[in-house]
Order: structure tokens, then sequence, then C-alpha cells
């Protein structure tokens, strides 16, 4: 294939004028059209949500598995020892490195799905498992086995095990854009980097990204809310909510603004260390002995049932109705592509330096065993307390609360309010880490170059906005935008097809080229 280093955007920092105005237009649509006529979207987004699951559902679980099982296949190729990025030692220290890749997935919604995802799994056990109604520890297994399929080796690998090998191959090694559009070059060549295709692929990965984003943000508006009011008596309304939201724009847009080297690695850090420290603590105070069983129990499980579990189709048949996958592993796996694209941009920029191996071993590896333990800790310790006392997390969590749920699990803790008042604190700061990151790489798309600070923080601030409008509606227009997640899915999986085949040709071609070398 001829390569080519003719770069197709604007000279070094100006603005992808058509990029900017498809994304910000389609944004201010989607909010205007909820503030208007709430109804409305929410039907139109109900149909496209069902048919996007059912027509999807089992690409993407195919997609993610093949992508898994491949990243696995280049870690023992000889091209996979190959450094990446045109720099001989890395940029970034492995903890730095490590936290802001933690903090990518993991920040989205972590801290409440991690308390929610389990106990719903052991309350309504997942139709794969059939019925365990008569047996508690097989739920408790069957359920973190569950949270783990959704939050584990598949779902980290589509975040940049292949695309970003191939993103920094084609970048640092051939000067083509580090940008969406890049993906379908192996497709396309030229054609992908000039023109409509680059410009519908760069805006459908930017508008999931954003949905994606936003999702998590108007969600900690309405937990940070219901905690407060929990905790102090303040009032649960959109005025506190919008407060929390302002708070946390402030602080995810300084740090996006300051740039990797600084803001977004300093928030990681300090993300990482205080989520380590209170999970010590949970460790500590917490069920210790069924914590370990548990995660040891679901990790059999979700070894043993791996398969069962990944391509798991229900009984509506390939193209039936969706029903329990579409609103569980089907959701999922559509959020996690979204971000696949631009989060594989991020993570070529901070991993110059890493061979393919070190990128891929973090990432489907390393990263889902300490997702999977952090999901053990602290909703593990939500069924395990249940068990012990039926009712004390259930109740709470009835009508799937995921606030509650976290803070019936911190407040069932010793020292229950200094703790849930600190998981609040984290919560924050996770969703402020997965901000200010989507922040900056939403910014570089869009630019030749390093961003603009200024750039950086309209899309910050962007964000903020539009999730306090459509808290605005209710509760809803975060539900829809939620849903509103698997729709953008369906054009940036496409868009993920070609590092199927074209992270294994690179690797290989690295091989024979360092074999070259070497003789």
């Amino acid at each position: 294939m001829t390569t080519t280093t003719t770069q197709t955007k604007p000279p070094s920092g100006m603005i992808d004028k058509a990029l900017f105005a498809i994304t910000g237009g389609f944004i201010a649509l989607f909010c205007a059209y909820a503030l208007f006529d709430i109804d409305g979207l929410s039907a139109l987004v109900d149909a496209s949500f069902g048919f996007s699951a059912r027509y999807f559902g089992l690409y993407w679980q195919v997609l993610l598995l093949a992508t898994f099982l491949i990243g696995l296949l280049l870690c023992v190729l000889p091209g996979s020892k190959t450094v990446m990025g045109g720099l001989a030692m890395p940029e970034f220290k492995m903890f730095s490195w490590g936290a802001m890749i933690m903090c990518t997935l993991l920040a989205g919604g972590g801290v409440f799905w991690a308390a929610g995802e389990p106990i719903a799994h052991f309350l309504s056990t997942p139709p794969v498992f059939g019925d365990l109604s008569d047996d508690t520890a097989a739920r408790a297994n069957a359920a973190l086995a569950q949270s783990f399929l959704h939050w584990g080796f598949l779902a980290w690998a589509i975040l940049g095990s292949l695309t970003t090998v191939m993103l920094m191959h084609y970048h640092y090694d051939k000067g083509l854009p580090l940008a969406p559009r890049t993906l379908l070059y192996p497709l396309f060549g030229d054609r992908a980097l000039h023109g409509a295709i680059g410009l519908i692929a760069d805006a459908s990965c930017v508008i999931a990204v954003v949905a994606g984003t936003v999702g998590p943000i108007g969600f900690l508006g309405l937990q940070m809310s219901y905690g407060l009011n929990s905790l102090t008596g303040i009032p649960d309304n959109f005025a506190t909510q919008a407060i929390a939201i302002m708070a946390l724009v402030g602080v995810y847009t300084i740090s996006a603004i300051t740039g990797l080297a600084k803001g977004i690695q300093l928030l990681s850090r300090i993300n990482v260390i205080l989520a380590i420290a209170l999970l010590v603590f949970m460790l500590i105070a917490g069920p210790t002995t069924e914590i370990f069983s548990g995660f040891f129990g679901g990790m059999q499980i979700y070894l043993t049932h791996f398969f069962d579990m990944t391509l798991y189709r229900g009984d509506s048949g390939v193209f039936g109705d969706p029903g329990w996958l579409g609103w569980w592993t089907v959701f999922f796996w559509g959020w996690f592509m979204g971000y696949g694209p631009l989060m594989a941009i991020f993570i070529a920029r901070i991993s110059r330096g890493r061979s393919i191996r070190q990128i891929i071993i973090m990432l489907s590896i390393v990263a889902p065993i300490l997702t999977n333990f952090w999901f053990t800790i602290i909703g593990g310790s939500g069924i395990f307390l249940e068990i012990a006392q039926p009712g004390i997390i259930s109740g709470p969590f009835e009508g799937f609360n995921l606030p509650a749920g976290l803070l019936a699990i911190t407040q069932a803790m010793p020292m229950g309010l200094i703790l849930s008042i600190l998981f609040l604190a984290l919560t924050m700061c996770f969703v402020a880490t997965t901000s200010d990151s989507m922040s900056y790489v939403i910014a570089s798309t869009m630019t030749q170059g390093e961003p603009s600070a200024s750039l950086r923080a309209f899309w910050g601030i962007a964000m903020g906005v539009m999730a306090l409008i459509l808290i605005s509606t209710g509760a809803g227009g975060i539900g829809k935008l939620q849903s509103f997640i698997v729709v953008t899915a369906v054009p940036v999986s496409l868009i993920l097809l070609p590092s199927l085949w074209d992270a294994l040709r690179i690797t290989l071609m690295l091989g024979r080229e360092a074999k070259t070398v070497q003789v």
C-alpha cells in the first residue's frame, strides 16, 4: 500500500471548521429537541436504540471478542517488541501512564456502576446462568462474573489495543493525522484522509464521545445532589445539581487547559491515590474474606464461561427483541465502542516510548483485572452485606437507584459518613478525569498539532452545559442520552473494523523489519 505524509487538516493551530460545525450543530440540535419536545426525543431515541441493539448487537459481540483475541495474538509476535512513537524511552513513568489509562474507562462510571451492577445481577440473576435462586453463593459469583464481563477484558481491549497500534504507526511513522479517519486508511487510502469519508468518521466519533461523557457528567449531578441530601439535608433539586456540575466543569476544564503533562496527569494521579486509599480501607474494614472469595469465585466463572457469556444471544434469536441483552451487554458495548477511536488517540499520545506488547498487556490484561477487583471490593461488599442483612442494600437500591446503592454500601461500613463523603469526592474526581481527557482529545481531533486552550475549554464547558440542559428536562433527559450512546456506536463500530486485520499486518511488518535489521 502506498503511504502518504499529506496532512488533511488546516495549518497548525487552526480549527477544522467543518468538523466543528457538524459536531457542535448536532449537539445543539439534540439539546434543543430535548428542551422543546422531550417526549418526541424519547420516542425517536427508543426506536433507534431498539434498531441498533437488534441488528448490530451480534456484530458488536463478535467485534469485541475478536479485538481481544487478536490483541493477545499480537503480544506473542516478534513485532510486539517494537517501541512506538519515535521515542527510545517512555514519555511518562509507569505509574503516571497507568493512572491516566485506568482513569479512562473506570472513570466513566466505575464508582456508581461498581456499586450498582453487581447487586442488580445478584437480585436478578442474568439469564445466561439460569435459575440460581436456591444457591446464594452461586448467585453472588454469577453476579460478579457478569460485571467482570461488562467491565473486563473485552471492554478494555476495544478502547485501543488494536487501534492504538494503527494510530501510532500511521501518525508517528508515516505522518498521517492522529484522528479517527486514519483508522479507515487501510480501506480507502487517501480518500479516507480527504473529504466526506474522513469528515463523517471524525464527526461520528466526536459525537459518540460527547454523548458518552455528558451522560456521566449529568448523572454525577444527580448523584451528588442525592448524596448531599441524604448526608446533610441539602435540598435534592436542580439548583444543587447545577452547582455540582458547574464545580465539576471548573475542575476538569482547568485540567484540560493545562494539558497532558500537567493537569491531566496530576488529576489522574490524585484520582488513583484516593481510590487506592478508599479501597484498602474497605478491604480491611469490610467483609475481607468474602471479598477475596468473591473475586476468585467470580473470576473462575468468568473464565470458565467466557465464551458462553460473551456470545450469549438469549432466546430471541439472532435479530429478535434484544430484551435483557440490549439493556445490559449491548448497552455497555455501545458505550465503550463509542469511546474507542478517541480513546485510542489519547492512549497514542501518552504511550510514546512504549512497545506494542506493553500497550496491549496494560489495556487488555492489567487494567481489566484491576477493574474487576475494584468491582469486587465495592459491589461485592454490597452483595455480602445484603446476604448478611437482607434489605440493607436492596431496599435503598429498589428501582435501580444507583446513587442510593453506593451510599447504602458506604454507610454500612465503619466511619460510614466520612466514607460516603470521600466516595462522592472520588466520583467527582473520576468523572473529571474522563471529562478533561475527552475535552483535550476532542479539541486535538479538530486541530493540527497541539489544540488551543480556548478550544479545550470550549468543549469542556459545552459538555457541562449540555448536561445541565438535559437535567433541566428531568432525569429522563440524561436517560435518553444514555440510550442514544448505543445509537452513536453504530457508525463508530464500522470505523473500528479495519483494526482487526491492519494491526496484525503492522505488527508482522515491524517484526520482519526488525529481523532484517538484525541480519
